[in-house]
């Protein structure tokens, strides 16, 4: 059945590299001194791209889900205060949210009850757009933050 390799196959894209670095294997490579700094040029540091991620991502999946979740301000929301982790227990806690939100959309895909193809009932896209843009969303971010952690280790 179509949907059934459908979900299989966005289960396989939100979980694993292929092609690129998956998300796992990239922040696990960031050294906790090159988290707070910004590689000379470039706008954000590891630190505040794996943020970024983590809300855009908890961020889409709850608007997706729930009506009346309200967003953060955007842009100002969507970003950390600091290039630096306030500590260094805040890069795991940061990792463990994406990693847990990432497994609630998991779920979703999972769920054969949830039509990928319907649109949500509070909005124009379809939960399949939502997943989708997701993805595409998490892996521009995840190629910046290790370009970043690269050009930060001299690589």
């Amino acid at each position: 059945m179509m949907t059934d390799a459908l979900r299989d196959h966005l289960l396989d894209v939100l979980n694993s590299g292929h092609a690129h670095q998956d998300f796992d294997s990239a922040v696990d490579a960031v050294p906790a001194d090159l988290r707070g700094k910004r590689p000379a040029g470039a706008p954000h540091s590891p630190w505040e791209l794996l943020e970024h991620m983590r809300i855009a991502q908890w961020d889409i999946l709850e608007y997706s889900l729930d009506a009346k979740h309200v967003s953060p301000e955007f842009p100002k929301g969507y970003w950390p205060a600091s290039p630096e982790p306030p500590s260094e227990k805040a890069w795991a806690e940061s990792v463990a949210k994406f990693r847990a939100d990432r497994e609630k959309l998991s779920s979703v895909v999972k769920d054969e009850s949830i039509d990928l193809f319907a649109k949500i009932p509070h909005g124009k896209a379809t939960m399949l757009h939502q997943i989708l843009m997701t993805f595409d969303h998490n892996m521009y971010h995840l190629g910046q933050l290790v370009l970043a952690r690269r050009i930060l280790m001299g690589e």
